[in-house]
């Protein structure tokens, strides 16, 4: 049997939470671990500490914490310098616990690359919207981005929870518009200058 197409599904359902984290990092670790809670999700026996109570609450907490945060202007923009990080590692490790069994070789370079690949693009892609927005509108349409990427993170949780392959999708798909749209608006910019 190929472990690729054996795990097809628990890739794309690590692919798609890790590019969540690229919205925001605390949110996909918590749906992940009400999932795990639920019944939903199965992971790795070192990652089912993600559905014992205290790791609920502190992911609670920090989920709230970092999207209040993001509605602080300035910080918002110190935020995304430092979230870029985090956002990969939580990828990774969200998608290597996800692969259950493989190969730890495979099973961990499919992490970095697939996991960390997928956050550190909607990481890349959200910071560079933020930062066409600080520039454009003085700070002030970055809550607007705020709010999308709180319901970016949640809603991708989801749907990757319930329909990976769907999720996946999607997140190519926000890929390819949101950089078109940063193509546009910056030509427009540079057009008005």
């Amino acid at each position: 049997m190929n472990p690729l197409v054996d795990n097809f599904i628990p890739i794309a359902l690590g692919i798609s939470l890790a590019a969540a984290t690229g919205f925001r990092v605390f949110i996909p670790l918590l749906v992940m671990g009400l999932s795990v809670k639920a019944g939903l999700l199965p992971v790795s026996e070192n990652f089912a500490w993600l559905a014992a109570t205290p790791a609920l609450l502190m992911l609670g907490i920090a989920a709230v914490t970092e999207a209040a945060a993001y509605y602080i202007p300035v910080l918002d923009n110190v935020l995304d310098g430092i979230a870029g990080p985090i956002a990969v590692g939580a990828g990774i490790m969200m998608t290597g616990a996800l692969l259950g069994d493989m190969q730890p070789m495979l099973k961990w370079s499919l992490a970095i690359i697939a996991g960390g690949g997928a956050a550190a693009a909607t990481q890349s892609v959200t910071t560079l919207l933020r930062g066409s927005s600080t520039v454009l509108t003085g700070g002030f349409g970055n809550s607007a981005i705020a709010t999308g990427e709180i319901a970016g993170a949640l809603a991708l949780s989801v749907i990757a929870i319930l329909l990976p392959m769907v999720a996946v999708v999607l997140v190519l798909l926000f890929c390819v518009v949101a950089w078109r749209m940063m193509l546009k608006t910056r030509r427009t910019h540079d057009n008005a200058l």
